[in-house]
């Protein structure tokens, strides 16, 4: 069996209509499966708007908005529509990426067809509820998620850290790597522009702090915000600038008002933003990866990151970065001010994380998914998907 046989139902709680790693990673797997031959079909919720193209065909499954994250869908299973798509599209392989309604609903329908299910985990959801006041609610939500991977035969985790989090919280013994990978035509020291900078009051000598990502609590803001008071009190000169855009804007800029907020940023643009930081503060225990670690890397600026699943995997302590302890103010402080008052180390660490982004490459990377698919195809007994007469039944 090659990866032209493969026919794959990819359930996607959030495609494209609001970017973020997660989705990108997905789209990016799916035209890769789309240039080996295989035939994909996605199921996800559609809006009027999305943040981009979807790579792929896009199959729209109902949704309604999340109170309180509107711009966020929630999926709501199946209708006869979705069933009836399924069925004529006849798929040999069934990955879920998000344990929502139609996750579940996915997994029940692939495990009554005797279709191998794989499924993909891009964040740490259980962790979520702490940053919202729920904290009560993680283990609720992690008997959820053990229920939901157990009923899949494979997971797929971004890095090594996660695979082991997911282990130890019995959520499956089959966990292959589905790493991340950073464009390098994007991605690079040679995007920082001194020129930009100064355009946003960032001076040639000014050390400018980065936060990359979502503007939501879970990214954690109320750390890197907290860290940053730090240095103010410590009378440590700096700069502050943020790339992105999202619902706790007004938060950010509550807690941080000389940051400079320069909102979304795509391709180029935001290639250059990254470059022309100095160094990356990603104090977020959420990722179970961390692209913007890896861009940042990419990017040659050292990174400072809690030491959690994803960072763990890709920032080497003392070499490309500073790890420390989730949550910890002054230790991120200390970990920031040694790179603003050492200019030779931030250009060390720097180019040592450039040069360990270098062995990401997204080809090498997806085709891991694709033989993972081949392996449970495989393992079900043929290359074939079951006939479409028993599907609608």
């Amino acid at each position: 069996m090659k990866p032209a046989d493969l026919r794959v139902a990819l359930f996607s709680g959030n495609y494209n209509y609001v970017r973020d790693g997660a989705n990108q990673a997905l789209n990016r797997l799916v035209d890769y499966l789309l240039r080996q031959g295989a035939e994909v079909r996605v199921y996800s919720p559609k809006v009027e708007e999305p943040a981009f193209p979807p790579a792929g065909e896009l199959v729209g499954v109902p949704n309604v908005p999340i109170p309180g994250r509107g711009e966020y869908r929630l999926p709501l299973g199946f209708n006869a529509d979705v069933k009836r798509d399924l069925a004529a599209f006849a798929p040999n392989v069934v990955h879920v990426s998000s344990p929502d309604f139609t996750g579940h609903a996915a997994v029940s329908w692939a495990r009554d067809k005797g279709l191998p299910i794989l499924a993909s985990v891009h964040t740490r959801f259980e962790t979520y509820p702490r940053y919202y006041r729920m904290a009560f609610l993680e283990p609720v939500a992690v008997s959820i998620l053990r229920r939901f991977y157990n009923r899949c035969d494979a997971l797929v985790a971004p890095s090594e850290s996660m695979a082991a989090v997911l282990r130890e919280q019995d959520m499956g013994d089959d966990i292959a790597i589905w790493a991340r990978g950073v464009d390098r035509t994007i991605f690079d020291p040679s995007r920082r522009d001194l020129a930009w900078r100064r355009s946003h009051n960032i001076g040639d000598d000014d050390v400018a702090i980065g936060f990359l990502g979502r503007l939501v609590l879970e990214k954690g803001l109320d750390v890197f915000t907290q860290t940053v008071e730090e240095l103010r009190k410590r009378g440590v000169a700096h700069k502050v600038l943020v790339v992105g855009a999202g619902p706790a804007k007004d938060f950010f800029k509550e807690q941080c008002p000389d940051a400079v907020f320069v909102g979304f940023q795509g391709g180029n643009d935001l290639g250059r933003a990254v470059a022309s930081m100095d160094l990356l503060l990603n104090p977020s225990i959420t990722e179970t990866f961390g692209n913007v670690t890896l861009e940042a890397m990419a990017s040659g600026i050292p990174v400072v990151a809690a030491r959690a699943t994803g960072s763990t995997s890709l920032v080497h302590e003392g070499e490309t970065g500073r790890l420390v302890t989730p949550g910890d103010t002054a230790g991120f402080a200390d970990a920031v001010q040694a790179y603003i008052s050492d200019i030779a180390l931030r250009e060390a660490h720097g180019a040592a994380g450039e040069r360990r982004s270098r062995d990401y490459a997204w080809d090498a990377i997806n085709s891991a998914v694709a033989n993972v698919y081949l392996r449970l195809v495989s393992e079900r007994g043929g290359a074939g998907s079951e006939p479409v007469q028993r599907l609608l039944a």
